[in-house]
């Protein structure tokens, strides 16, 4: 057969529970993960927060001067002013009136921590002390393949869910594929109003960006792709909640792994495809090959191609 056997597609109790007996590792894992993202933000807000403070101070003694001594500015004098503000929107600075809004207190620092892990670099931000680009270098060196494993840990459980769901449901019912066809399509449903299509509601309300550009931030931040044309706490005009950046990063961790999840389902789909179709292509090679050696019993009958593309569900007995 061109089939695997039944134990490719169906969640089993043992499955269930060799699952469950790794699920404490799971919490400490997770505790590893955000002491290690924490570890980072103290890093960074540490190493950047002097510079961005003295920045700010330089920008608006500079700014004042400006005012209080020229009356008639010179285009020099304005040029370097503009050059001084680009430079500071560059490090993340930004004045309004008498008051420094930089992105390098903790939670931009802890904001930061989470795209860098996750790999998303949107672009926007980056760090300008040697020492932080030298912090930065190994914090990604260790804190990738941390996320990644993480990642792996949390689609490993929400598939593991998904599988045990679809047992119980199987069994309580007496309809195993409907089960697994239902809770497939609910946890797919589920994944897609939780982590693209309600989050540009959030942006919509918090960043004034319009529902199609929510959706766009979304799913470009899950996928990893960070353009940096949209990224969240950027608009100087606008005041975020102390929780806001915060929220946002949990719903990049589970969002990513839900994304992975599908997106591995879908290479799955192409590679059992192509597979189907290698398989029916050699039995029909092999009928062709009879007829042609003068068998004329020989017939591709239905029930072959279907011997491609399903599984056995009960045990081969013997011949």
């Amino acid at each position: 057969m061109c089939g695997c056997g039944g134990s490719c597609g169906r969640a089993t109790p043992g499955a269930a529970s060799s699952s469950g007996r790794r699920l404490p590792a799971t919490p400490l894992l997770l505790l590893a993960y955000v002491s290690y993202l924490l570890l980072g933000s103290v890093a960074f807000w540490a190493l950047e927060s002097p510079r961005e403070r003295d920045a700010a101070r330089r920008l608006l003694r500079e700014k004042w001067d400006l005012l209080e001594n020229y009356t008639c500015l010179e285009r020099e004098d304005l040029e370097a002013l503009a050059k001084g503000i680009i430079q500071a929107y560059k490090s993340g600075l930004y004045l309004k009136g008498n008051t420094s809004l930089g992105r390098w207190d903790f939670v931009g620092s802890f904001f930061f921590s989470v795209s860098a892990a996750t790999t998303i670099g949107y672009g926007n931000l980056s760090p300008s002390t040697v020492a932080a680009q030298v912090f930065c270098i190994f914090f990604a060196l260790f804190g990738i393949p941390l996320n990644l494993v993480l990642l792996n840990r949390i689609g490993q459980l929400m598939l593991s869910g998904v599988q045990l769901c679809a047992f119980h449901l199987g069994e309580k019912f007496h309809w195993q594929k409907g089960a697994a066809v239902l809770t497939r399509t609910c946890a797919l449903v589920a994944g897609l109003l939780l982590f693209l299509l309600l989050p540009p509601l959030l942006f919509t309300a918090i960043e004034g960006w319009t529902y199609e550009e929510g959706f766009y931030y979304s799913f470009i931040t899950l996928s990893t792709i960070g353009f940096g044309d949209y990224v969240i706490g950027m608009n100087p005009e606008r005041t975020y909640p102390s929780w806001y950046k915060n929220v946002v990063s949990v719903w990049i961790l589970f969002g990513m792994a839900w994304l992975a999840l599908i997106i591995n389902l879908c290479i799955s789909l192409l590679e059992n495809s192509s597979g189907l179709c290698r398989c029916c292509k050699r039995r029909s090679r092999d009928a062709e090959q009879e007829l042609i050696s003068g068998n004329p019993n020989v017939t591709l009958e239905s029930k072959d191609g279907q011997n491609c593309s399903t599984k056995d569900t009960k045990p081969a007995g013997p011949n």
